[in-house]
């Protein structure tokens, strides 16, 4: 089914540097809205990926939807800055609301509460000083006083986590000055997901020398959508006297979908969890939330001044949640789109990728020159063109030169991620789409690998 749209301009670097260089040479003298609207649309707009084509199949990204971007207007329009009651009281307020409604749609502890946060990255980065300052309080440390450095042996400190986990987890340990050290990476099974019995028998052994602070799991890994056993991670967590955080930023979405629901099974149990409305919702970015168990928990970051966030105001104070002084009105286009689409439609959109991606993984299996990397849990699918005559020592370098052929055309978008030491091919869906669209770029890279090493 050809694709007439382009997907995007296939220009390399320099090239793109070259067309745009004429929107940053800045004068003295303004033009007319006219002249620069036309310079965009010449020199800009051919170079943006167009997120509504079904060929892009490669990141978490979609244009926004109906009701979302007219919110989005709305926020815009005004410009709210949602840090307190008095800079914006139906800003905050609708904040307050909206975040424990989430809770409760998810259905966490009543004691939940929720903050919006400018990405899944900042979020997952407040949930490990959080989680940092909960057990430096059971140790009898004031974290927040006297820093790492107040833990009596902190290079005993650890947090385990997938090996597929996000980067961010890493530089979250980084930034609170604990080090890549403090990392202890989990094996997984054969479908990606923390094998929990290895697990178990790593902790055994690391608790005669460690003292583990946190134990991330992962719902929706962002180079295989896998999900983590919550309910078992949670239960080793209170053994081992640990917060257990949830990086939901990708999958937790599909939690709201029933016949996916079970996968996320103990959620409820986590200390926190990060969720990221802008990657299948197509709520504009940024729009990222980190909900806790206990609201209380919040107080952690907390921090009063005196011309406001004051400590006798009564009022709501989203911006003592989080570190960001000036706060964006996120709250706004994600009840719009909510509230004009209904929770009905919303479910349907966000089951369509799943069922489209797990009709791909079915259909790969028929193909004797593709291999499936695993099962999917939810939106993305990872497997390998593997052509008979083509060495497996040299298959890794033929999977990045079906992906640079690929996005050099244009046309489609693909994505690579390495699992295991293997380069693999990685296909994305997060808006609605049919299984027509993924089987024709699986198609395309086996017809183009049929060139590979002729040039």
């Amino acid at each position: 089914m050809p694709h007439k749209k382009t997907l995007t301009s296939g220009a390399t670097p320099q090239e793109v540097a070259r067309d745009l260089a004429p929107l940053v040479a800045f004068q003295e003298a303004g033009m007319a809205w006219a002249d620069v609207e036309t310079l965009l649309q010449e020199r800009l707009l051919p170079h943006l990926m167009h997120y509504d084509s079904p060929t892009f199949q490669s990141m978490f990204n979609a244009f926004p939807e109906e009701g979302a971007r007219r919110g989005a207007e709305m926020a815009l329009a005004y410009n709210q800055g949602v840090t307190n009651w008095q800079v914006s009281p139906g800003g905050a307020m609708l904040e307050e609301l909206c975040g424990r409604a989430l809770c409760r749609m998810f259905g966490l502890a009543p004691t939940a509460d929720a903050t919006f946060m400018y990405s899944g990255t900042y979020a997952n980065q407040e949930a490990i000083y959080l989680a940092l300052h909960w057990f430096a309080e059971q140790q009898g440390v004031d974290l927040a006083r006297h820093g790492v450095a107040a833990f009596p042996h902190p290079e005993r400190l650890r947090l385990l986590v997938s090996k597929d986990a996000h980067f961010s987890v890493k530089q979250a340990l980084r930034m609170l000055g604990l080090g890549e050290q403090c990392l202890q990476l989990l094996p997984v099974g054969s479908n990606r997901r923390v094998d929990v019995a290895a697990m178990r028998a790593l902790v055994a052994e690391l608790r005669q020398t460690h003292q583990i602070f946190c134990i991330v799991a992962t719902a929706g890994t962002t180079s295989t959508g896998s999900i983590d056993p919550i309910a078992p991670l949670a239960e080793l967590a209170r053994e081992v006297g640990a917060w257990l955080h949830v990086d939901g930023a990708y999958g937790y979405a599909y939690k709201l979908v029933p016949e996916w629901a079970h996968l996320f099974a103990g959620d409820e149990l986590a200390d926190s969890i990060s969720w990221d409305p802008h990657k299948q919702m197509g709520i504009p970015i940024p729009n990222s939330l980190l909900f806790v168990r206990r609201g209380e928990d919040f107080g952690r970051m907390t921090l009063h001044s005196g011309y406001f966030n004051r400590a006798e105001d009564v009022e709501p104070n989203p911006g003592l949640k989080s570190p960001p002084t000036t706060r964006p009105f996120s709250a706004l286009p994600l009840v719009t789109s909510m509230l004009t689409l209904g929770l009905a439609k919303l479910r349907k959109q966000l089951r369509s990728p799943l069922l489209a991606v797990r009709q791909l993984a079915a259909y790969i299996q028929t193909q004797p020159d593709v291999e499936l990397w695993h099962q999917p849990d939810t939106g993305i699918i990872c497997f390998r063109i593997a052509p008979a005559q083509v060495e497996t020592a040299v298959l890794s370098k033929l999977q990045r030169w079906l992906y640079e052929q690929t996005m050099q055309g244009g046309e489609r978008s693909v994505s690579l991620t390495t699992l295991d030491g293997e380069v693999v091919l990685r296909l994305v869906v997060v808006v609605p789409t049919q299984v027509a669209h993924l089987i024709e770029t699986v198609t395309s890279l086996q017809a183009m690998a049929k060139d590979f090493g002729q040039d």
